[in-house]
């Protein structure tokens, strides 16, 4: 966890020397912040005009998730700042109590990993460094118990 929280301030700070003039528009390049639910920490970086690399760091009850997403953006006519996006991605994690879920017991230590999906929207506020996000993440559970399951939610994000 702490490994996890140092690599998000070091890629925080160095995203942050880019400038600021491309986040108080209606487009951004990068972008870091919280996505609720189930509640992770995000960071988004376009690596072109229409394409973004995401990483979500998550803790739950049962343990925590880093999940890697390409995301491919559309703009949406007559809505500046404004765009789909979808992607395919991955992750990987583990199980930190035993929890129990399609019936199925994970113990203490039990390894995650799988594919995921998105689907969403994000619009970026025009003069502020804000971006809002809303998604649907199905993904694929792969190791243990095979299982399909969504999430997703609200994402609030700065922009720099």
């Amino acid at each position: 966890m702490r490994k996890a929280l140092v690599l998000f301030t070091v890629l925080v700070i160095l995203a942050g020397s880019r400038s600021e003039a491309q986040s108080m528009g209606s487009s951004y390049e990068t972008a870091v912040g919280v996505k609720f639910w189930p509640g992770a920490l995000s960071i988004k970086h376009f690596t072109q005009d229409n394409r973004a690399l995401e990483g979500l760091v998550n803790f739950w009850d049962h343990g925590f998730r880093f999940t890697g997403l390409y995301e491919i953006h559309g703009d949406i006519g007559g809505a500046p700042g404004l765009k789909w996006y979808v992607g395919p991605g991955a992750h990987i994690g583990w199980y930190n109590d035993n929890y129990y879920h399609n019936n199925y017991y994970y113990g203490n230590g039990s390894f995650s990993l799988g594919l995921d999906g998105v689907l969403g929207l994000d619009y970026k506020i025009s003069g502020a460094p804000i971006a809002l996000s809303i998604d649907v993440n199905p993904f694929l559970e792969l190791v243990g118990h095979p299982y399909i399951d969504v999430w997703g939610g609200l994402g609030i994000r700065y922009t720099f």
